[in-house]
């Protein structure tokens, strides 16, 4: 079962058709000022990236020393955790930090730009 050639066909043809004609119906100018968000917006996220990876390093890192030494040395961790479990251990860290440290420098950034906004706009009027 699927759809009838002359269907399929017929929808190719129509979207094709929309895909043409749609430039002109969808002509939107962004002001500057909208510009100069998104691309602020996009250094926050970028800047935020950035922090988030070296966080997660260091995380990663930090956490697999104790993890492999624990395993060596106590008798618990050498019985109970396995190559997965200490897999597990290290990513939740490192997973951890990158979102952690991701999300309060987007937000730090966001709000240094809202400030700066309001200082703009009190000048203004």
């Amino acid at each position: 079962m699927g759809i009838p050639s002359e269907t399929r066909n017929y929808w190719a043809q129509t979207i094709r058709n929309n895909n043409m004609n749609n430039h002109n119906t969808n002509f939107v100018i962004p002001s500057p000022a909208e510009d100069q968000r998104i691309l602020e917006a996009r250094r926050c996220t970028q800047e935020g990236v950035r922090a988030g990876a070296k966080a997660a390093a260091v995380a990663c890192v930090a956490s697999t020393v104790p993890t492999l030494v624990a395993v060596r040395v106590i008798p618990w961790a050498k019985a109970n955790l396995n190559y997965t479990a200490q897999a597990l251990i290290i990513s939740a860290a490192s997973i951890a930090a990158y979102f952690i440290t991701a999300d309060k420098t987007i937000l730090e950034c966001a709000r240094r730009n809202a400030q700066y906004d309001k200082t703009i706009n009190a000048v203004k009027s």
